[in-house]
């Protein structure tokens, strides 16, 4: 058996932990309130278990499907299909989760390159499309004959054009490297202690990500893991403190990871029980360790800027705890 390197800090359950943390997944065969729902892993096939979740319990919905791309999870295959097929698999997917959505809800819909074509028409058919983000995940393998693809695509949706949108909650801080000043005073740019910086405004393109790695406490062996940081802007732009946020292909758990951090109700569904046990013991630790990479003090840091990671607001927020929520 082979010997962790002493700084990898990839997250696994033993099988102790995996019997333990079992016993705390919610197993849904009978109809379910959104009370009920809080803050519950809810093991099982999303679409065998919709026709049992309550109608207009979601103001924010993270959608994370396999994409059309043949992968192992844990055991569990997703195999590609053809443009059709797929565009078929996905549609029922949305309609079965169109009730569920409050009428002001967002849905943000993650996707490759090659999927974000075949989505799209069914986004479009059944939502308001706002944007496309597209966000650098470093990883990707080269290629002799094509450019490396490194990219993935968010489709920003909403389900009315009346919706919540707080773009002071996601500005990211930059550094300053020539400031500019009025009468010798900063213009739009503060100075600290460690350099000058200005606060922007977000745009859809994001090159401040990291994708989870194996020294980094919130890394899992998943395959297709979402940085922490990436799913804390969506669900801060998007909802409110105890907002309802629901993730139907939870995998590693990084949406309701993200939102028990940020104060919001949540629940998620997968149909590998070994992810979720993951999952349950990432939100344990999220209890007594509320940081969020890249993120502190109320705003985004860019990537490789300094950060004292101070534990402010959110660390006020872990005060609130949803009854029941958490398997201590």
């Amino acid at each position: 058996m082979s010997v962790p390197a002493k700084r990898n800090r990839t997250m696994a359950c033993t099988p102790e932990e995996r019997v333990q943390l079992f016993e705390t997944l919610l197993h849904v065969e009978s109809a379910v309130t959104c009370q009920e729902l809080t803050c519950q892993l809810i093991e099982g096939d999303f679409f065998n278990i919709a026709a049992f979740l309550p109608n207009q319990f979601v103001d924010l919905l993270i959608l994370d499907p396999p994409y059309n791309l043949t992968k192992n999870y844990n055991g569990t295959f997703f195999r590609r299909r053809n443009s059709y097929d797929y565009t078929l698999w996905f549609q029922g997917v949305v309609d079965l989760l169109i009730p569920m959505m409050k009428p002001d809800a967002t849905v943000y819909v993650c996707s490759d390159r090659k999927t974000s074509s075949l989505i799209l028409p069914v986004l479009e058919q059944h939502f308001f499309v706002q944007n496309r983000i597209t966000w650098e995940r470093e990883k990707g393998r080269g290629a002799k004959r094509n450019w490396k693809n490194n990219t993935e695509d968010i489709w920003f949706c909403t389900n009315s054009r009346d919706y919540y949108f707080d773009v002071e909650s996601v500005k990211l801080k930059r550094r300053v490297l020539a400031p500019y000043r009025i009468n010798g005073e900063p213009k739009g740019w503060q100075e600290e202690g460690n350099g000058n910086y200005r606060l922007t405004y977000p745009s859809n393109i994001w090159t401040d990500l990291t994708v989870p790695f194996w020294s980094m406490p919130e890394n899992t062996p998943h395959p297709t893991q979402k940085p922490e940081k990436l799913f804390a802007k969506l669900t801060l732009a998007s909802s409110k403190e105890n907002d309802f946020v629901f993730d139907p292909f939870l995998g590693s758990g990084t949406s309701v990871v993200v939102a028990e951090k940020l104060a919001r109700k949540w629940c998620g569904v997968d149909i590998n029980s070994e992810y979720l046990c993951w999952s349950r013991k990432r939100i344990c630790a999220a209890r007594h360790d509320p940081i969020i990479q890249g993120y502190d003090a109320g705003v985004f840091w860019e990537r490789n800027s300094f950060s004292q990671q101070r534990r402010t607001s959110t660390a006020r927020r872990r005060e609130h705890h949803f009854e029941g929520s958490l398997f201590e």
